[in-house]
């Protein structure tokens, strides 16, 4: 009775243990997502006013440019996919790889090669340790995007997209792979409950992607200085980059919500695990006091019945 007593509370002292630290990671997670959230806000409007300048040049100047040109016979593809770099988040991580792995079916159906561009360490580990090639991943950020690191993505995908657009050969020096079409895989924030994987088409822009205006806005109206291609030339990049940040803060915001979800059913289950170990802690103890109990009582018995026959 005493070691198996000792045993169950040993667990119970460790599953108390291992509560606290649910518990504060869960409260950890609330706190940030807060700011997450507001920083997915903030950049919405940047990128809605972004989407409608590029759509009114594109529109009005019939400009073809090189990142909106439909590839004849597109043979490569590259998909970025944003995954955390920690993991107590639940199924976060797993789902994003779902949904690439969807999409990397599709494309390769469809004839194409695949280029694979990571964003968090998950991802990186995933396909690593499956032997995957991997064209280039970054790490570090993923609950915590910052501008700077959109743009190091931004410019490394377009530069892959210009290298391939229309057979061109790679510019001198340049190390990245050409492709044809450019997709991105992320999770979409809906709601603290909610958080769905996402894959968009980058590149060639499809310009009613994302924060777009709606269907009965109308686009304004500008005049080209100096001309609209170097308009486009300018706005463009700004955009892929925009896209990409907002699709980093939304992944970001996903991340906090799951792992505040996930810590909080590991703390709920770490309660009602206490709970069981010290009822049936109590159970032991209780059938280790009656047996003790039994045990006197028969000796106690055994002596009255000696004396008796004594006498």
């Amino acid at each position: 009775m005493a070691v198996s007593l000792r045993e169950y509370r040993a667990r119970i002292k460790s599953t108390q243990s291992m509560k606290k630290i649910t518990r504060a990671m869960e409260l950890i997670a609330a706190s940030r997502i807060i700011k997450a959230q507001q920083r997915a806000q903030a950049a919405a409007p940047y990128a809605r006013e972004l989407t409608r300048a590029v759509s009114a040049v594109a529109t009005y100047s019939n400009v073809d440019h090189v990142l909106t040109t439909e590839p004849e016979s597109p043979q490569r593809a590259a998909v970025l996919v944003v995954t955390s770099d920690r993991g107590l988040a639940g199924a976060y991580s797993s789902s994003v790889i779902k949904e690439a792995e969807r999409l990397v079916e599709k494309l390769k159906g469809e004839g194409k090669e695949v280029d694979l561009y990571l964003a968090g360490r998950k991802g990186e580990a995933y396909y690593r340790f499956r032997g995957r090639a991997v064209a280039q991943a970054w790490t570090g950020f993923s609950d915590s995007p910052s501008y700077d690191v959109a743009a190091e993505i931004g410019a490394t995908l377009i530069e892959a997209f210009l290298n391939g657009a229309g057979g061109a050969e790679p510019a001198e020096g340049s190390t990245v792979a050409g492709v044809d079409e450019v997709h991105v895989v992320f999770t979409r924030f809906v709601s603290m409950l909610t958080q769905e994987p996402n894959a968009i088409r980058l590149l060639p822009l499809e310009l009613a992607e994302g924060a777009e205006p709606g269907s009965t806005d109308l686009l304004p109206l500008y005049e080209f200085e100096p001309s609209p291609e170097e308009v486009l030339d300018a706005l463009l990049p700004q955009y892929v980059v925009s896209r990409i940040f907002y699709c980093l803060l939304q992944a970001a915001a996903s991340e906090l919500a799951a792992r505040q979800k996930a810590m909080k059913s590991a703390t709920d289950n770490a309660e009602e695990l206490i709970k069981k170990y010290t009822r049936i802690a109590n159970q032991a103890r209780q059938a280790g006091i009656t047996q003790e109990i039994s045990e006197i009582v028969g000796g106690v018995n055994a002596l009255a019945d000696a004396n008796a026959g004594s006498d």
